[in-house]
C-alpha cells in the first residue's frame, strides 16, 4: 500500500499541476521568445469534464432535490468550458419506505431527473428479489433478480456491471451492461461498473446462489483496454461498489490515516499505470479523496449526505485519445454545511459562487413517491425514547442490544438470538418513535429464521466470527468474551447469569433468514444445521414489541462496565505472539 506523499492537486501528464482555475476552452499555448508569428504554438483547445460521484444512496431520495441544486449550479458552470458527467456507485435502492414500497421506483425517478449517466450494480441491488412482496423466491418459477430486471429495464441511465458471473457458464449475469461509452463536452469517456467481491455473501443466498464474482481489478483492466482500444476511449472511469476509508484529505495517504487494506485500494494497485482515470467507489460508507498508483478516488459517505468531484482538464487538439492536462481532486462536499442539518430543510450555502436552491424538477419527480410513504412513515408507535439509540458496525451497541431483547422476548422458547450487524442501518431518534425511524434502522424484509446447536458449535461460530471483518453480532441472552492468549483468539461464552456455556449444552437461536442461509459467512466452519424460516417478518415482529414498551432509556441497554461482547480493537482480532 502506498506510503508516499501525494499532492492533493493531481498531475496526471508531464506538464506542471497547478491549483488556479482550469483554463478556457480556447486558452492559447504560449508562444517562445524566438517564435515568429508563422511559426507561433498552435492554438489548444481545452475543455474541462467535472465528473461527480455519489455512492450508497440507499433510497434516500429526500436528499436529491438539494444534490440537484449543487447540479445545476456545476452544469451552469460548465457551459462554455466544458460538461459533468454524474455517476453512482451503487446501492441505490434499498433503505427506505419511500424507496421500498415501489421496489426502487423512487431511486429511477430521482435519478432520471437528475440527469444521470451511470450506475453500477452494488450487492444491495439484489435485496428485493422476485417482483413483489417476496424478498426471495418462494415457488418455482419466481425470478430471483425480477425486481432488480425491471429496475435495469426502465431506468433512463444505464447500470454496469462487469464481475458479477453465472455461475454455469461463467458468462455476464443477465442485467445490465458490463460497460459503456459515452461523449460529454465532446469527451468520450468509457465507464466500468463492479462491485465487491463481498457481493455474494452480503446479499439473500436466494438471490445470488447461481453467480459468483470475478475479481475486480481483472474485470477493470479488460473493460478499460477494450474501451480505449476498440472504442476510442478518452477517459476511463471505474465505478466500483466496493471502497476504503480515510479519516482526511490532505492528499497523504498515512497522514490521512487511511485503512491499507481497503479493497479499492488493492484495486487501484493491480491496474497498469495510465490506463483507468478514475474511480468512483462505495459501499464502506466512508470517505476517500486519494490518488493511489496514480488513480483519483473519490467515496462521498452514504444516504446522499455528500457527493465527490473530480475536475479532469482535457486537450482536445491531440487526436484520439484526447489529453488529459491536469486532474483537480475535491474533498467530499456535504449537501449541508452542517453535518447533523437536515438535508430537507439544511441552508447549503453557495456553491460555484451562486446560492444553491433546491431542484424543483427533482422535487416534482419524488412528490408522489413520498407522498404514498408519508402515512407509513408517520405512524406512531407509542413508544418515548429519551435519547437517541446508537448503533455501532463495529462495536456493541445499544440498538442492537434493543432488537436482539425484543426479538428473544417475542420469542421465549429460543435460547439467544443474534442479529448482523450490517442489519443496523441507522440510530432511533430521541422523542415518540414513528415507524419510518424503525423502518430506515431495520429496513430489510428478513424472515426469522430458528436452529437448535450445540455449545460447542455456538462457540465455533463465534470463534470464526471474530476472525472475519464486517459487522459486529448483537447478541441477547449470552455474554461473549474475546482475549488474546499466546497468539491466539481465545473465546468465552456465558449465560447471562454467568454459567458458562457448556460444549453439549442445547441451545436454540434465532437469527435473520439471511443470516441462516449463510450471509456474511455466519456458519463459520460449520455445516449449516436444520433450520425453521417462519413466515415472520423480523421488523414487525420488532414493531408488535415495541408498541407494548411505553419509554426506552439508552443507557440502560449497553452497560460497558459488563459488556455483552467484547474484544480487543476491531475485527478481524488479531494477536502477536
Amino acid at each position: 500500500m502506498p506510503t508516499r506523499r501525494l499532492p492533493f492537486v493531481v498531475c496526471l501528464s508531464l506538464s506542471a499541476c497547478s491549483s488556479s482555475p482550469a483554463p478556457t476552452p480556447t486558452e492559447a499555448a504560449p508562444a517562445t521568445a524566438t517564435a515568429s508569428a508563422s511559426n507561433a504554438a498552435p492554438k489548444v483547445e481545452r475543455r474541462v469534464l467535472t465528473v461527480v460521484g455519489t455512492n450508497d444512496l440507499h433510497g434516500h431520495i429526500e436528499a436529491t432535490p438539494l444534490l440537484g441544486g449543487y447540479l445545476k449550479n456545476l452544469r451552469h458552470a460548465r457551459e462554455k468550458d466544458g460538461a459533468v458527467l454524474l455517476v453512482d456507485a451503487g446501492d441505490m435502492f434499498q433503505g427506505t419506505l419511500e424507496s421500498n414500497l415501489g421496489e426502487g421506483i423512487a431511486v429511477l425517478h430521482a435519478y432520471k431527473a437528475l440527469r444521470y449517466d451511470a450506475a453500477a450494480i452494488g450487492n444491495h441491488e439484489f435485496d428485493y428479489g422476485p417482483v413483489g412482496a417476496a424478498a426471495t423466491p418462494e415457488k418455482a418459477g419466481d425470478n430471483p433478480r425480477g425486481a432488480l430486471a425491471a429496475l435495469a429495464a426502465n431506468a433512463s441511465f444505464p447500470m454496469l456491471s462487469a464481475n458479477i458471473l453465472l455461475k454455469e457458464t461463467r458468462n455476464r449475469f443477465e442485467i445490465g451492461r458490463p460497460s459503456v461509452l459515452v461523449t460529454a463536452g465532446g469527451i468520450k469517456i468509457g465507464l466500468i461498473g463492479v462491485s465487491t467481491a463481498e457481493t455474494l455473501k452480503t446479499t439473500a443466498s436466494g438471490n445470488v446462489k447461481d453467480l459468483e464474482m470475478a475479481p475486480l481489478a481483472e474485470t477493470i483492466e479488460r473493460e478499460a483496454t477494450r474501451l480505449r482500444k476498440e472504442e476510442g476511449a478518452d477517459l476511463v472511469v471505474a465505478m466500483a461498489h466496493a471502497g476504503g476509508v480515510c479519516k482526511g484529505y490532505s492528499g497523504d495517504f498515512l497522514k490521512d490515516d487511511c485503512e491499507a487494506d481497503g479493497e479499492i485500494f488493492h484495486v487501484a494497485e493491480k491496474l497498469p499505470k495510465g490506463l483507468v482515470d478514475a474511480i468512483v467507489a462505495g459501499h464502506t460508507h466512508k470517505s476517500v479523496a486519494e490518488v493511489v498508483n496514480g488513480i483519483p478516488i473519490i467515496e462521498s459517505f452514504s444516504y446522499g449526505k455528500a457527493f465527490g468531484r473530480i475536475d479532469f482538464t482535457v486537450d482536445l487538439t491531440t487526436g484520439s485519445p484526447a489529453k488529459i492536462v491536469d486532474a483537480h481532486l475535491y474533498p467530499p462536499h456535504g449537501l449541508c454545511s452542517d453535518v447533523n442539518a437536515s438535508v430537507e430543510t439544511c441552508d447549503a450555502g453557495t456553491y460555484e459562487g451562486s446560492p444553491v436552491e433546491r431542484d424543483a424538477d427533482v422535487t416534482a419527480a419524488i412528490a408522489p413517491d413520498v407522498e404514498k410513504a408519508k402515512g407509513r412513515r408517520e405512524e406512531p408507535l407509542g413508544v418515548v425514547l429519551e435519547e437517541r439509540v446508537r448503533r455501532d458496525h463495529e462495536h456493541e451497541s445499544e440498538e442492537g442490544n434493543l432488537f436482539t431483547d425484543l426479538l428473544k422476548k417475542a420469542h421465549p422458547e429460543v435460547t439467544i438470538a443474534l442479529m448482523n450487524g450490517g442489519g443496523l442501518r441507522a440510530d432511533l431518534p430521541s422523542g415518540p418513535l414513528n415507524y419510518g425511524a424503525l423502518y430506515e434502522a431495520f429496513p430489510f424484509d428478513n424472515k426469522t429464521g430458528i436452529a437448535e446447536i450445540s455449545g460447542a458449535d455456538l462457540l465455533r461460530i463465534l470463534s470464526a466470527h471474530f476472525h472475519e471483518k464486517g459487522g459486529v453480532l448483537s447478541v441477547s441472552g449470552i455474554r461473549v468474551r474475546a482475549t488474546c492468549d499466546k497468539g491466539a483468539v481465545k473465546v468465552d461464552v456465558t449465560y447471562d447469569n454467568g454459567k458458562k456455556v457448556g460444549d453439549k449444552d442445547k441451545i436454540v437461536i434465532l437469527a435473520s433468514d439471511f443470516m441462516m442461509t449463510g450471509g456474511d459467512s455466519f456458519w463459520g466452519p460449520l455445516t449449516p444445521p436444520k433450520y425453521t424460516i417462519k413466515d415472520e417478518i423480523m421488523r414487525d415482529t420488532l414493531e408488535a414489541e415495541l408498541r407494548k414498551m411505553k419509554t426506552i432509556k439508552p443507557s440502560s441497554l449497553l452497560d460497558p462496565a459488563h459488556p455483552r461482547m467484547s474484544f480487543p480493537g476491531v475485527r478481524p482480532v488479531r494477536c502477536k505472539e
